[in-house]
């Protein structure tokens, strides 16, 4: 196994849509489990209303700020300020600019949570 680090800007100057996640690294975890994945992603505008009902999961503010809405209040999250989603918590990230995120979270975790539409993605490409 080769160990490498990973530059956090390059990876992120490989793409420029928005709401795509990327897979940067990968954490495995105890034997019988599946693996967590470091994702990068890009957004600006609003996402959809989702939870994720089995895993929790974290955004980390690489570059930028954003709003996270729940039901009952709204959170900024700046620059070099993470927040983590528990598992059933009902969230809909929104970037009036450009944000640059990355994401820990179990492998399985889809970025549209319980919510299956043109928004959702799957087979995740590795950088």
């Amino acid at each position: 196994m080769s160990i490498e680090k990973v530059n956090i800007a390059e990876k992120l100057s490989q793409f420029s849509d928005y709401f795509n996640p990327r897979i940067a690294g990968e954490l495995s975890a105890k034997q019988d489990s599946l693996p967590w994945h470091v994702k990068l992603v890009k957004f600006k505008g609003e996402f959809i209303w989702h939870h994720h009902e089995q895993e929790d999961e974290m955004f980390y503010v690489v570059k930028g700020s954003f709003d996270m809405h729940l039901q009952d209040k709204i959170i900024t999250v700046n620059q070099g300020e993470f927040i983590i989603m528990p598992k059933g918590t009902e969230h809909k990230p929104v970037a009036q600019e450009e944000v640059e995120i990355m994401l820990i979270e179990p492998a399985t975790t889809l970025n549209t949570g319980n919510v299956i539409n043109e928004k959702t993605k799957t087979g995740l490409q590795h950088i």
